[in-house]
């Protein structure tokens, strides 16, 4: 039996999940509902449960203040939230799960079962130290979480260079010459860091402007890295870098 806290500042979010889970999951126990971050807290302490469903925004402060004066956590979490543009990219960078409102079924079914599946709660306790690093560097994303068959990475993205395309995979260059390999496409890593230093030039390359030393414009443009790499720029994305990196608050 799974146990369960929610913890939400709306009396309607409560009341879906628990329909939801009455329906759907007779192997979870609703232990409490918390209105609060300061509720969500003492209930937390309190019945020790596996899954918390968080709220980000709350009267008293946030769900990721719940998660600092809680850390290290040992439940799983799914925040549920309205669309906050930063604190989903730091949510997302940090490979954590998350549902919008208004949400349906099968959305939360899908983060349950997900959560459900979840069995190294350290990794847990990485991502969410990772989510932490960056909602407190509110100007910019810090870290990233690179999650492969065999391990998962806590990188500060000061220390990648570059990024590149390999069919439905991305692979990462790091700047002590290491490499990781991702199943995620270089798209979904573009939308995720495209406001934290790293640039789409290429349809195959994201970069790190902090990593650059110039752009050379004969033949086609490209950009040669501080590790001397050279990296092509597409010819409609050439004016687009040509600004981002003179006007690049990261050089």
């Amino acid at each position: 039996m799974m146990k369960a806290v929610i913890v939400d500042d709306e009396l309607s979010i409560h009341n879906s999940i628990r329909n939801i889970l009455n329906l759907k999951y007779s192997d979870i126990d609703l232990a409490a509902s918390a209105e609060s971050v300061k509720e969500g807290v003492e209930s937390i302490i309190r019945y020790k449960p596996d899954l918390v469903f968080l709220d980000i925004e709350m009267p008293d402060g946030t769900g990721f203040d719940l998660i600092d004066r809680l850390t290290p956590t040992d439940f799983k979490t799914i925040f549920i939230t309205a669309h906050q543009e930063y604190a989903l990219d730091a949510i997302k960078v940090s490979a954590l799960d998350f549902i919008l409102k208004p949400f349906t079924t099968e959305d939360l079914c899908a983060a349950i079962d997900k959560a459900a599946g979840i069995l190294n709660i350290e990794e847990e306790q990485l991502k969410l130290k990772a989510l932490l690093e960056n909602i407190k560097n509110r100007k910019s994303l810090r870290r990233i979480v690179l999650n492969t068959a065999d391990n998962l990475h806590i990188i500060e993205l000061k220390n990648i260079v570059r990024a590149e395309a390999d069919s439905n995979y991305t692979r990462f260059i790091l700047t002590d010459g290491n490499t990781i390999m991702v199943s995620r496409t270089i798209k979904e890593f573009d939308g995720l860091l495209s406001n934290s230093g790293m640039i789409r030039v290429h349809q195959s390359h994201l970069v790190n402007i902090s990593h650059v030393d110039r752009f050379v414009k004969r033949d086609g443009g490209y950009l040669v890295l501080k590790d001397n790499s050279k990296i092509p720029v597409s010819q409609n994305m050439r004016k687009q870098v040509i600004h981002e990196i003179s006007n690049s608050q990261y050089l």
